[in-house]
């Protein structure tokens, strides 16, 4: 991730001690609230039959 480094630095502004491990630490719950609501979702979207994808734009 190309702005991991950025992330980094803002998050050492807050906490001196801050290194990549303990950021992913603190991010990763996140990152599973989100994969667990997009997966949600998509079973949502796929349950009521609507369409996915580019092709749901083009009238047949």
């Amino acid at each position: 991730m190309s702005y991991l480094p950025i992330i980094i630095g803002f998050a050492q502004r807050y906490d001196a001690q801050m290194n990549i491990g303990k950021l992913i630490g603190w991010m990763l719950p996140y990152a599973i609230a989100f994969l667990i609501g997009w997966v949600g979702l998509l079973i949502i979207w796929y349950a009521l039959s609507l369409p996915l994808g580019p092709s749901a734009f083009i009238q047949m």
